[in-house]
């Protein structure tokens, strides 16, 4: 397999699983709609640096992964071997606001390149799900083997109807897929909406950071070259339909969060106390044991270190 799709590929997650693909030598084709969930031109400065880097064996494409003939044309031309499927409308608050776009991008997106796929033969594919999916679970740490899930947001909803139309795929036409359930992923890059980045923003200007409840909630934090190597073990060992957890199985509380935060920036917080959020769960924590024994999934960052490379990051691009 030489050209691999990468759907979403511009944004946070995406962009570091691009350079990953080009540094191991493959050729890969970018496919990003740009949209306007968060400021676009993070998205192209992304593009702009692997473009310097990796001129060659790097197209950037734009588009919509809902336009059937556009992805028709665009596996044709680059004759695509593999899909890792990042392309969503992401966040799990907005998803309660607009269901509806949620539902269109992310499940019409979804079945439209599962469809093409299965329309020039091409069966590898990998899809980026989300933690999301478990919901306000009781059992920890999170497990794939457990088929009792209710997500609480659409979002986390319309991951889960994403696994479950993979399945189908799988089972009717013999496509290898691998689910991915991603656990709160950070690092350079992290959107800036999400906690970490926001956090240290606000930390960083002394304005008052958001707490909602009482701190108490945890999160299992996943950074982002971690995340990537579990991405990179499920491109080059799984066969058939799988589901993995990939996270650091570990937790972090709020409060233990904003207090990294402050100890790599030197600055103290002002706390603005907010009541908890519909959609919000109060406990992440993925039970890593597959992944580790069939991608061969090390995390090694601890959420002290990778703080510590977010938060130099955020000084040198501030």
């Amino acid at each position: 397999m030489n050209n691999i799709l990468v759907t979403g590929g511009a944004g946070f997650i995406g962009s570091h699983l691009c350079e990953r693909l080009l540094k191991e030598g493959y050729s890969v084709v970018c496919l990003d709609n740009f949209d306007s969930y968060y400021d676009p031109n993070l998205k192209i400065r992304n593009v702009e640096e692997i473009s310097k880097k990796y001129p060659g064996p790097f197209t950037m494409v734009t588009g919509d992964i809902r336009n059937r003939d556009h992805l028709t044309d665009l596996f044709k031309r680059n004759r695509i071997d593999a899909v890792f499927h990042l392309a969503a409308r992401a966040g799990v608050r907005p998803s309660i606001a607009d269901p509806l776009l949620y539902e269109d991008v992310n499940l019409r997106g979804t079945i439209t390149l599962l469809e093409v796929c299965k329309e020039l033969g091409m069966k590898d594919f990998i899809f980026v799900s989300s933690s999301s999916v478990y919901g306000e679970n009781q059992r920890v740490p999170f497990s794939e083997t457990n088929l009792n899930i209710q997500p609480i947001s659409p979002y986390g909803a319309t991951k889960r109807a994403g696994e479950l139309l993979c399945y189908s795929y799988h089972h009717l036409y013999g496509f290898h897929i691998a689910c991915l359930r991603i656990f709160t992923a950070y690092g350079p890059r992290q959107r800036p909406e999400m906690a970490i980045h926001k956090f240290t923003s606000l930390i960083d200007q002394g304005k008052e950071i958001p707490m909602y409840g009482d701190g108490s909630s945890k999160r299992d934090y996943t950074y982002i070259d971690d995340l990537i190597d579990g991405m990179m073990g499920a491109f080059h060992c799984h066969k058939g339909y799988e589901i993995y957890n990939l996270g650091e199985s570990q937790t972090t509380s709020l409060k233990e969060l904003i207090g990294l935060i402050e100890s790599a920036l030197g600055k103290r917080a002002k706390i603005q106390a907010m009541e908890p959020q519909p959609g919000d769960v109060s406990i992440t924590y993925a039970d890593i044991t597959k992944a580790r024994r069939m991608l061969n999934y090390q995390p090694t960052v601890s959420m002290e270190e990778g703080i510590k490379r977010f938060v130099e990051w955020y000084k040198v691009r501030s």
